[in-house]
């Protein structure tokens, strides 16, 4: 019956694009409108030759919104959901519930010009802040399984924060933004061109005192970009850095918490914390070779390094942990013949990470104080790729692609081994809840593939299809940071297929992107009933997406983006087959109105949607749900200065950012309310 209901939603969503389509062709004359992304294949492709599902949120759209958490952006993307924690933390969903859990980051590949933003197997939940996504060019989002350029992590999808360009003229921007709760941000950026170099160093810092209290937090970002135009080789060069200094409010307990004005500010965990600090540097050469080649290999080094108080665990233990990584991509481009392009590389990272857990509290049962964890992993990985873009007739575009992943691990265990307490002694007669396993070796061997088609119906619309497989190797933390009497994890890997198939339209004012997904994760990794880390989850998502953008006039946009998924347990291992995944809502959408209301004057409303989600696996508690209304007027006066004023939560509506049921208790990270800021920028 589900299913049945699936297959007709998406037969009514399919008929109402192509009716849309045939209104569309009759009312409007074709217009170009090329649009590129690097996302899925390294190098700048028209966006309407890739079978993937690909969005991208421009230059514009950023500086419009002007977010302070990623949040914020990305939620406009369909199929994506950025949960926002407290301070600048956050979980991800794309195609999926948001997941939770150490290793539930490397399901997704999160990228800066298309460079890792952590080492493979050594992911973050929190990592997108330590990117400078409010001063980017753009952000592409790829849904699904990543190509062949990508590999292990980029099981659901991909998120790729691409660097702003230099400017050709000499350009110099200063813009200052204050709001509630002695909120204040700076930012600059600087760019010009002189003969083959160009460059653009953008910065910006910010201070918020924290809605909730006792929270709040400081951050700076720097991003300074060279590029370098030869008469043989082109080089792009990125420097990036970023410092996070954040008092962090913990979740907030009762039924409805999030409703009750007098709890909205409250702050369980007045002691938590976290600070961060990350470093990354590539150079990207680049050159024309002889009979229609193209080659690119960009060395880079990376180095982070974090420290947070676990509020959320029993004796609130404090982690510290970090890695520092070297690594390389290599991609070749050959045209075989004017159908036919094919592309290979090579891809090598070795990486040195640490991590440590203290408990500074008195023990108590089975936590004992001390320390918990305290080891290092040396890594290696290594990746070979070979994909292809075929054009079969006179336009249909083929792209196929293959990769083999190799991932090394060196565990070295720097304390005592078993599940005692640091000196040995046990815990209240019995074994600690921490294990630590002996030293050890791992090794972790896979292949990912994708097939897609782009086959055009009518000089505007286009039928796509995919299809693909994906995997990601089990995360350091899932093999090393046990619990209980688990000495030896023992994992493979998780994997995943799927299939889409949709339909793209491009008119002169109006454009959409509709598709129907079905996908299937086998293998997951999961902590069982006695806290043990094990494969053995299997799980089913079937979903509709959609994005329209329509210019209904010169001076008034409409656009929408919206899905429709339901994400299933597929066994029972963990709760009852067919169970929904908990934080994982069916319906997302969110619409923007942008009016260009006078040559120096642009007005924007927004509306965003997220429906009701269960709050555990049982199913046995849910979230309402909620929809927010946000505003934006961005005012130029003359050629030099304008202003910005945001409002958020407009309806000044109560909700939860992030809502769950754990440990007998509801749980709420607290939206805010209404919040006004103002921005004003002066161009030199």
């Amino acid at each position: 019956m589900k299913t049945t209901a699936m297959r007709a939603s998406a037969s009514a969503l399919l008929g109402l694009v192509i009716s849309q389509t045939l209104w569309a062709e009759d009312a409007a004359n074709q217009v170009s409108m090329e649009e590129v992304a690097v996302t899925a294949s390294r190098t700048e492709r028209d966006l309407s030759d890739l079978s993937q599902a690909l969005s991208i949120v421009d230059q514009s759209s950023i500086d419009r919104l002007g977010h302070s958490h990623i949040s914020e952006l990305l939620n406009r993307i369909p199929g994506v959901v950025i949960s926002r924690g407290n301070g600048q933390e956050h979980l991800t969903a794309i195609r999926s519930a948001v997941l939770t859990g150490a290793g539930s980051c490397g399901t997704f590949y999160f990228a800066e010009d298309g460079i890792p933003l952590r080492a493979p197997g050594f992911c973050n939940v929190n990592m997108l802040f330590d990117v400078n996504s409010e001063q980017a060019g753009r952000i592409e989002v790829l849904r699904g399984p990543g190509t062949a350029v990508h590999g292990s992590n980029a099981l659901n999808g991909v998120i790729n924060v691409i660097s702003r360009a230099p400017s050709e003229e000499r350009e110099t921007r200063i813009a200052a933004e204050g709001g509630p709760h002695d909120y204040s941000r700076l930012k600059f950026t600087h760019s010009d061109t002189v003969g083959k170099h160009a460059y653009r160093i953008s910065a910006h810092g910010e201070h918020d005192g924290g809605y909730k209290d006792d929270s709040g937090y400081d951050q700076q970002k720097l991003s300074l970009r060279h590029d370098y135009q030869g008469e043989v080789w082109s080089v792009q060069s990125l420097l990036s850095a970023a410092n996070l200094q954040q008092e962090t409010a913990g979740y907030v307990l009762g039924k409805d918490a999030y409703k009750d004005d007098s709890r909205k500010r409250e702050n369980p965990n007045p002691e938590a914390y976290r600070n961060s600090q990350s470093f990354r540097y590539y150079s990207r050469f680049e050159r024309e070779g002889s009979q229609d080649s193209h080659f690119i290999v960009t060395p880079y080094i990376r180095y982070t390094d974090m420290e947070f108080l676990q509020h959320f665990l029993p004796g609130t233990p404090l982690e510290e942990n970090g890695e520092r990584s070297v690594g390389v991509q290599t991609a070749f481009y050959q045209r075989s013949s004017d159908r036919l392009t094919m592309h290979n590389g090579f891809d090598m990272e070795m990486t040195r990470a640490f991590l440590k857990e203290t408990q500074d509290d008195a023990g108590f049962g089975v936590f004992p104080q001390g320390k918990h964890y305290d080891y290092e992993v040396d890594a290696s990985y290594f990746a070979w790729f070979i994909g292809g873009d075929y054009l079969a007739g006179d336009a249909t575009h083929i792209s196929f692609g293959a990769r083999y992943d190799i991932q090394f691990y060196d565990y070295d265990n720097r304390m005592i081994s078993g599940n005692t307490a640091a000196d040995g002694s046990l815990c209240g007669g019995g074994a600690c809840r921490y294990a630590r396993p002996d030293d050890d070796k791992e090794r972790f061997r896979n292949w990912s593939f994708h097939v897609g088609m782009v086959h055009p119906l009518s000089d505007n619309t286009s039928l796509i299809a995919n299809a693909a497989h994906g995997f990601r190797a089990p995360q350091a933390s899932e093999l090393y940071r046990l619990q209980a009497q688990q000495l030896n994890a023992q994992l493979d890997e998780e994997s995943l297929d799927t299939a889409e198939l949709g339909l793209r339209g491009e008119f002169s004012r109006f454009s959409y992107q509709a598709s129907v997904y079905w996908l299937q994760k086998d293998d997951l990794i999961i902590q069982d009933s006695l806290r043990q880390n094990i494969n053995g989850g299997r799980t089913e998502s079937r979903g509709l997406e959609l994005e329209l953008r329509w210019a209904i006039s010169d001076s008034l946009q409409w656009l929408f983006q919206g899905s429709y998924a339901k994400h299933q347990y597929d066994n029972s291992v963990l709760t009852k087959e067919g169970n929904e995944l908990d934080t994982a809502p069916r319906q997302i959408a969110s619409t923007q109105l942008v009016w260009q209301a006078a040559n120096a004057t642009q007005l924007t409303l927004e509306a965003s949607h997220q429906g009701q989600y269960y709050l555990e696996a049982d199913n046995q508690f849910r979230y309402p749900g909620h929809t927010l209304v946000n505003a934006q007027w961005r005012q130029q006066y003359g050629d030099h200065v304008y202003s910005i004023v945001r409002v958020n939560n407009l309806a000044d509506v109560d909700y939860a950012e992030r809502a769950d049921y754990a440990f007998g208790n509801y749980r709420y990270f607290i939206g805010e309310p209404r919040s006004v800021f103002v921005e004003l920028g002066v161009d030199f």
